[in-house]
This record gives structure tokens, C-alpha cells and sequence, in this order.
């Protein structure tokens, strides 16, 4: 839900002015400069893995279909494509255009989950998202949604490039995501629920004795 929200924000593909009308970020003096502004990919690493095999071949297919949809995007840049490799056309794309993108990655955990003991298929994983994001001037933003912390691979340069966020250290971000002991209190107003009794059956506290 956040990765679609993202996109629906930040794409030039939509115009989603009417989906944000009425709510708070409306009224964030940066709200309009970024709204549907941007180029964005978007990518869900579990569609790519609907098999074990998929590890041996899911990188090339990635590049292969945001490639397609760049060549459609981007016509006037089908002479500069030198190869299958996807950073290179991006890159080739920002120098001539100097259109960047934000990409917004879900399940970008997947393949660890799926790949355990394959070290090989991990690591060229994370090869491949170094060589698309380390130091790349393509790049305004990197999003990535996961269950697994990314700093449990920080030995690889490849993650460094990111701040992480969770729901144990969510930072700054925390009131934007659930409910705030406030919002709550005002639907229990709303609804007529005793607020009390909400809290301790959300905390499991209990009066047994």
C-alpha cells in the first residue's frame, strides 16, 4: 500500500491530485513540487520469483522488461542503446534527456527468503542493485519495502547506500504509519468505545489475577 501510494505521488504517469485533495500532506508547502513530477519504476522482486529457477534468470528479466517499457517511454533514445544492460541505458537516457527516477522496490528481501542457501544468487543480487544505485546521477530516489533488515547484508557496499527504517525505529516517520494515541482516542469519541479498555486489549494487559 505504501509502494502504490509512493507511485501515485511521485509518477507522471497518473494524475492523482484528487486522490490527495482534503488531506493533510495537501497543505505541505512541498506537496506540489514533487506531485506526479517524476519518472518513476516501480518493481515487485516476488513476481519475478515464482520459482526456484526464476533466481537463475530473475535479474535479466527484470532488466529486459524495464528496458521495454524505458524503449516506449523514450523513443527518441532507441539509437543509444548499447547493450542489455539497464544502468547503462539509464544512464545513457539522463545524459541526453537529464530525466532522473525514482524506483520504488517491493519485496526487495525476497530472494533471500527464497534463496537461503544459494550465496552465489544473493550476492549478484546485490551486485546488481549496487551497479543500479551506488553513485548513479540517474537516481532521485530508491525506495524499498521488506520484512528482513537491510543492514543484516551491510557488509555489502551495495545496501550502505540506504537509511532504514522499521517498525521498532520507524524515526521521524512513525506518526505517518498506524494510528497515533490520538487518532485513536478521537475514534473511540466517535464511536462511543471506552478508550481505556482499548488500551489494554492493544497492549495485552490483562486483569487476570
Amino acid at each position: 500500500m505504501a509502494a502504490d501510494m509512493l507511485v501515485a505521488y511521485y509518477s507522471k504517469g497518473c494524475d492523482s491530485t484528487k486522490l490527495f485533495s482534503g488531506l493533510k500532506v495537501e497543505k505541505d508547502k512541498y506537496f506540489s513540487v514533487h506531485l506526479n513530477q517524476h519518472n518513476v519504476i516501480r518493481l515487485d522482486i516476488q513476481r519475478f520469483l515464482e520459482k526456484e529457477s526464476d533466481l537463475d534468470t530473475f535479474i535479466s528479466e527484470i532488466e529486459r522488461r524495464v528496458i521495454l517499457n524505458l524503449m516506449k517511454e523514450f523513443p527518441e533514445c532507441q539509437d543509444i542503446i548499447p547493450d542489455n544492460r539497464l544502468k547503462i541505458l539509464l544512464e545513457q537516457i539522463f545524459s541526453q534527456t537529464g530525466n532522473g527516477y525514482i524506483f520504488i522496490i517491493d519485496e526487495w528481501d525476497f530472494v533471500f527468503r527464497m534463496a537461503k542457501n544459494r550465496k552465489e544468487a544473493q550476492k549478484e543480487y546485490l551486485d546488481f542493485l549496487r551497479g543500479l544505485f551506488k553513485g548513479a546521477e540517474y537516481v532521485d530516489l530508491a525506495y524499498m519495502t521488506g520484512i528482513l533488515p537491510i543492514k543484516k547484508y551491510g557488509e555489502h557496499s551495495a545496501i550502505n547506500i540506504f537509511d532504514e527504517y522499521s517498525m521498532i525505529s520507524p524515526k521521524n516517520l512513525g506518526e505517518y504509519f498506524g494510528f497515533t494515541e490520538k487518532e485513536v482516542q478521537e475514534q473511540c469519541t466517535q464511536y462511543d468505545i471506552d478508550y481505556t479498555e482499548v488500551e489494554k486489549w492493544y497492549d495485552n494487559i490483562s486483569n487476570k489475577r
